[in-house]
């Protein structure tokens, strides 16, 4: 429902915010000092895995309840690679800190929009008024067809 999937991207933005800060910490003050860049991959997916596991800790013991109701969905972050890929697109493009802190939160904001209005639409598709041939899973992919456009008119914007 769209209580769980806010709260999942809650979650995801911490994670995401901070695995990018971390890994542009480690890059620049530990692998390129030592000239072992080629590990970065390695240490990203670690540093997403450790941000997990602790994020994963501090929701058990500070609301259980929300520990609970994400259930499995918590450790599955770690393999979203969305998180790795804004580590890696911020590494690429040469981002500085505050750069990289602030790619990264905007990227997890725009992850738990679309992660929230998918949630809303399924709470609404479930009992939509239309054909038999459309109700369930055809009439959720029109409708993400349809919010693919909407936000392919954001690619634009930036030029």
């Amino acid at each position: 429902n769209s209580d769980t999937a806010i709260a999942m991207s809650l979650a995801t933005a911490f994670v995401l915010t901070l695995a990018a800060t971390l890994g542009w910490i480690l890059y620049h003050g530990v692998l390129v000092p030592l000239d072992v860049t080629y590990l970065n991959i390695i240490v990203y997916i670690v540093v997403i895995a450790a941000t997990v596991q602790v994020t994963e800790m501090y929701l058990k013991h500070v609301s259980p309840l929300l520990h609970k109701l994400l259930g499995i969905y918590l450790p599955l972050i770690t393999t979203n690679c969305a998180v790795l890929g804004v580590v890696l697109l911020s590494q690429n493009q040469q981002l500085s800190l505050l750069s990289t802190m602030v790619f990264a939160l905007g990227a997890a904001l725009g992850f738990s929009l679309v992660l929230t209005l998918f949630a809303t639409l399924r709470e609404r598709l479930q009992h939509p008024d239309v054909p038999e041939s459309f109700a369930g899973v055809p009439i959720a992919l029109v409708t993400a067809g349809l919010l693919a456009l909407g936000f392919l008119g954001f690619a634009g914007m930036g030029a």
